[in-house]
């Protein structure tokens, strides 16, 4: 099946293997969740949607429940949200998006990542022209009727509504607004009753760079790396499908 087929293969197992990884940083946003507007789930939006997110992966419900506990302590330390800008091999830009409890070790970390895999670590906002900060909604679409779904999301900042599949081949419905309707669109879809497998702040490339198979496997190299990092929440790249 060739060299492509063992690669794809190679990174999906490595993606099940991140499962705790995933719980991990689940846990990091549910924290930052709590301490920057409470432990009530019903009033804190940030931190409902961290508890969707969880459950849309399964985190056991017992791990949730000790994060938001853990965090409602006064003194337990917080999470600092910091994002890193670069350049892969190859001319990819990659952003990190990261929560830290020590900025030395997790900046000394990435640089390091970017430096072994012939990378460059660049300056905060060097990027900016490459990707923008969107909010991102799945869920599962069953018979609904989506044409029907954009006219009525329209005034809750819909900019678009497509179909992708996920890993395990199942379709899922995603509705893209801009950063700033992040909360008017999550309104909107509970007023609907519609639920909500996973909403999230993404980035999106505006722009991308072309690889070779080859190449591919060099700035995934460096993603890896990242990926594997604690202190990591996600990791965004510009390479051509």
């Amino acid at each position: 099946m060739g060299r492509a087929f063992e690669f794809r293969k190679e990174r999906k197992f490595k993606r099940w293997a991140k499962m705790a990884v995933q719980f991990t940083r689940l846990g990091k946003e549910i924290a930052m969740a709590v301490k920057a507007g409470g432990p009530n789930v019903e009033s804190n939006s940030r931190l409902r949607t961290a508890v969707q997110n969880a459950k849309a992966v399964n985190m056991p419900k017992d791990r949730v429940e000790a994060a938001i506990k853990r965090a409602s302590n006064k003194d337990e330390s917080g999470y600092e949200e910091i994002v890193y800008e670069g350049y892969a091999a190859h001319g990819v830009a990659i952003l990190i998006e990261t929560a830290t409890d020590n900025t030395n070790r997790t900046v000394a970390n990435v640089r390091s990542y970017f430096n072994k895999t012939g990378g460059t670590l660049g300056k905060t906002g060097s990027l900016d022209f490459i990707f923008n900060r969107k909010s991102i909604f799945r869920f599962e679409p069953g018979d609904m009727d989506l044409e029907e779904m954009e006219l009525d999301f329209i005034d809750a900042g819909l900019e678009e509504l497509y179909v992708e599949t996920d890993e395990e081949g199942k379709e899922l419905a995603v509705i893209q607004t801009s950063f700033e309707d992040f909360g008017k669109m999550q309104k909107a879809l509970e007023e609907k009753g519609i639920e909500v497998k996973s909403a999230k702040l993404e980035r999106i490339a505006l722009s991308h760079t072309e690889v070779t198979e080859e190449q591919a496997a060099d700035v995934f190299k460096l993603i890896d790396k990242l990926e594997e990092d604690d202190d990591v929440q996600a990791v965004y790249h510009n390479m051509a499908e």
